[in-house]
């Protein structure tokens, strides 16, 4: 079975797993901001994951671990939307992304609903990080972003209260927050063998 298939095969499975979301109370006709991520898995023998590093300028979440992704534009569906948003971030030509589907959406804290949609792209592509938004581009093996003992859960106060998150640590980066949260989704969708 290709990384295409298992990777189809899981997210059509009717299991629903236990889902994370920001630690955050939303009201039930709360309306959130659409918007959409690539999980880009590169297909090779052992996957990784592309992740972006937000330069320390940006206004919200600098210098934060990141999908390449934003809003959802008017028009637009969000893999039309995380594939733009991809390209405009790390050059990575949408015509060479193998869209697989979409995973559960994720609800931020910050109003946002996020559709990760996963996709499988060539290995060793020469992307090219755009200079206003990301500090660099980096891969992460999928098997230790999906493996739940590099799952850490940890909390922070913010706006008065304690927050849970998860994050996991990748060399020197951390990786936490809204993109751990839709890889821990992943994870327990796809339920990847170690």
């Amino acid at each position: 079975m290709t990384l295409a298939e298992r990777l189809a095969a899981a997210l059509t499975t009717d299991a629903a797993p236990a889902l994370l979301g920001d630690d955050h109370d939303h009201a039930a006709d709360a309306v959130l901001t659409p918007a959409a991520v690539l999980v880009a898995i590169t297909d090779r023998p052992a996957p990784g994951v592309l992740l972006t590093q937000r330069t320390e300028t940006l206004r919200r979440h600098a210098g934060q671990v990141a999908f390449p992704g934003g809003r959802v534009d008017p028009g637009e569906d969000a893999i039309t939307a995380a594939l733009r948003e991809a390209e405009e971030e790390i050059a990575l030509p949408r015509e060479v992304v193998g869209v697989i589907g979409t995973s559960d959406p994720y609800r931020t804290g910050t109003g946002y609903a996020i559709t990760p949609v996963v996709g499988v792209v060539p290995p060793d592509l020469p992307l090219v990080a755009s200079e206003a938004e990301v500090a660099a581009v980096f891969e992460v093996p999928l098997a230790f972003l999906l493996d739940a003992a590099n799952q850490r859960t940890a909390t922070a106060v913010y706006q008065g209260r304690e927050r849970r998150y998860v994050e996991m640590m990748w060399n020197e980066r951390r990786i936490w927050g809204a993109t751990a949260g839709m890889i821990v989704n992943l994870a327990r969708r796809l339920r990847w063998p170690g």
